[in-house]
């Protein structure tokens, strides 16, 4: 009898021990999760974020993201779309909210972007917040990671003031020189 005991409780402790390591194991594999992996599980095309990742952070619980690149870098698809060093936002289904790091170009203006997003089920468009609109691309441009051109400085940004979009860079860290702001209409004017 005692050793039929001491068989169940070797077998249940060596059970335990398998147990054990099979979640550390699994722990350290969802750790170890790649940016493009969390885009495709989170039914987002793999082709938003460029490939050159020095570290990628997920809060898997909030969907919070931190991505930090080599290097800031400019990829073209149909517009231009800039990424800083570090890129940041919170991942859920089929969207990418609270972005920041990222910027696109519409003709000379560059945006910044406060979000993406697909439609459930797939229509075939993406769509990126850039504050004033939502500017709609075709989703199979974003099929692979581009290739991102490195840059040295960043774009200006628009941001908001008093209503209207102003050249935040432009206004502000050069006083004396001159700016633009954007009015109604997307028509621009010169400020000082």
């Amino acid at each position: 009898m005692a050793v039929i005991n001491y068989s169940l409780s070797i077998t249940f402790l060596y059970f335990l021990a398998l147990s054990f390591l099979l979640s550390i194991c699994s722990f350290a594999a969802a750790s170890s999760v790649s940016v493009h992996d969390a885009l495709r599980h989170n039914g987002l095309p793999i082709g938003l974020l460029p490939t050159n990742v020095l570290n990628f952070s997920l809060d898997a619980t909030s969907g919070r993201f931190e991505l930090l690149l080599r290097c800031a870098c400019n990829a073209k698809f149909e517009n231009q779309l800039h990424y800083d060093y570090n890129v940041t936002g919170t991942l859920s289904y089929g969207q990418i909210g609270g972005m920041s790091g990222v910027s696109a170009q519409e003709l000379f203006l560059w945006f910044p972007v406060k979000g993406i997003r697909v439609d459930i089920p797939s229509s075939g468009l993406i769509y990126f917040d850039v504050g004033v609109i939502y500017k709609q691309f075709s989703l199979s441009l974003f099929e692979s990671p581009p290739d991102c051109t490195e840059v040295t400085d960043s774009p200006p940004q628009l941001v908001f003031r008093d209503g209207r979009i102003v050249n935040s860079e432009l206004s502000q860290s050069r006083p004396g020189k001159l700016g633009y702001e954007a009015k109604q209409g997307n028509a621009l004017r010169a400020v000082s």
